[in-house]
């Protein structure tokens, strides 16, 4: 046997490769130090080992026997109850859009008008870009609300 093969299998077979042990000191200032070598002052952890799920992920998917059941009419009730109020909720932002988007063509069409000390008058672009962002972030959050309300309306049965 040639003995790079005998280091490789001493190497293979040596288990401790895998173990480490943690050392944790606090000093007098509260810093902690956790170390794999020994460390003045420090206190060798013992770790238990972390807890491991077991079975399949289909086993998660299954109701409990004792979980309540509702019947189809009590569901179909519900499920009616809910399209309701996110279709009430859907045109409520719709609205709001309408209204976001209104007030955005105003502030483009009315730029604000300042005066300067010697009454010459100019336009504060900064003070207009913030107002500009502010209605188009407001579109925006509009914009994506109506969308998530569109997508649970398509997911109900």
């Amino acid at each position: 046997m040639k003995t790079h093969h005998l280091y490789l299998l001493v190497y293979l077979s040596y288990v401790g490769w895998s173990h480490a042990e943690i050392y944790k000191r606090t000093d007098a200032e509260g810093h902690v130090t956790y170390s794999s070598e020994p460390i003045k002052g420090g206190k060798k952890l013992v770790l238990k080992p972390l807890p491991t799920m077991s079975g399949s992920r289909n086993s998660h998917n299954k109701t409990p026997e004792d979980f309540p059941r509702v019947d189809s009419d009590t569901q179909r009730s519900r499920d009616s109850t809910r399209r309701k109020i996110l279709e009430d909720e859907l045109s409520t932002e719709e609205a709001a859009l309408a209204t976001a988007r209104e007030g955005m063509k105003k502030i483009e069409d009315n730029p604000l008008p300042l005066v300067d000390v010697d009454g010459v008058p100019f336009r504060n672009v900064t003070k207009q870009t913030e107002r500009v962002k502010s209605a188009q972030d407001l579109i925006t959050l509009h914009e994506q609300n109506i969308q998530a309300l569109k997508t649970e309306i398509s997911n109900l049965k």
